[in-house]
């Protein structure tokens, strides 16, 4: 059950990337999840990879916890790598079945695509995984309250934020505990019909949504006992402050994107040689 149970879990580790202030955090990993976007040669994409693992490493987390947090993704990333390499047609032929056809630049192009997104995935899946909820939140509060003087409800968009991260796991746990009710019941048979599938879906999605609709009714109820009023100025019991390691953090991001831009105009070179 535990391993399922990924998605916005947070695991206490006595590392540097947990000490990190989670506006560094959120700033870091924003910043290198778009950089890997734009990754388009080998060497960058090496480099990139490079980042990703050694993300992991200074977090000290777990590789099994990371990659049972990516899971869910990398089928969808299979399938749009096998797609990019059977649809992409330019460069030359390695491959002829019939009307199979791989090429050179479609095996370059569903290789770079999915590693790039593993590396994207496995950077989000630190940070979650080292910063709790709360420091997510307030982070972005943080982060949004400059734009408050023009009108942006920093305050509730952090509450929004904070919310749906703390029911991402409850959700989760939830399904799993319907879909557990369902097999017991019988309703997951082997040789089942669509329909019966289709019926066993809804039944399905009808118990999670009511389960999700009583999780906010309390919710409300909460917030309601508690006097919660939007707008009102709140205090932490962390502050959140910038430390040493910071700056460091800063430094080595500044560091990657140069090899990045680097790596990209060597490889750019020798293509064109």
């Amino acid at each position: 059950m535990g391993e399922k149970l990924q998605l916005g879990a947070y695991i206490q580790t006595d590392s540097w990337m947990t000490r990190l202030d989670g506006r560094t955090k959120l700033v870091v990993g924003l910043i290198y999840m778009i950089s890997v976007l734009f990754i388009q040669t080998p060497l960058q994409l090496a480099l990139g990879l490079i980042g990703a693992f050694g993300l992991i490493l200074l977090a000290k987390l777990p590789i099994k916890s990371v990659l049972c947090a990516i899971r869910p993704a990398v089928s969808m990333l299979l399938i749009l790598g096998l797609y990019n390499l059977l649809i992409v047609a330019r460069g030359d032929v390695l491959v002829q079945l019939g009307f199979i056809r791989i090429t050179t630049q479609g095996l370059h192009i569903a290789v770079i695509f999915s590693l790039r997104m593993v590396g994207a995935l496995i950077c989000a899946a630190v940070l979650f995984l080292t910063t709790t909820p709360t420091q997510v939140t307030d982070a972005f509060e943080k982060l949004l309250q400059p734009f408050a003087r023009f009108g942006l409800p920093a305050r509730e968009l952090a509450l929004i934020l904070s919310l749906m991260l703390r029911f991402i796991p409850l959700l989760a746990y939830e399904a799993m505990l319907i879909k557990d009710a369902q097999a017991m019941r019988g309703a997951e048979r082997e040789g089942a019909s669509f329909a019966q599938k289709l019926q066993a879906l809804k039944a399905f999605l009808i118990a999670l949504l009511s389960s999700s609709l009583r999780h906010a009714h309390g919710l409300a109820r909460s917030l309601d006992a508690r006097c919660y009023e939007s707008g009102s100025l709140r205090t932490h019991y962390k502050p959140s402050s910038y430390h040493v390691q910071d700056g460091i953090a800063y430094a080595m991001l500044v560091i990657y994107l140069a090899g990045l831009i680097g790596t990209g105009a060597v490889g750019a070179f020798g293509l064109w040689l």
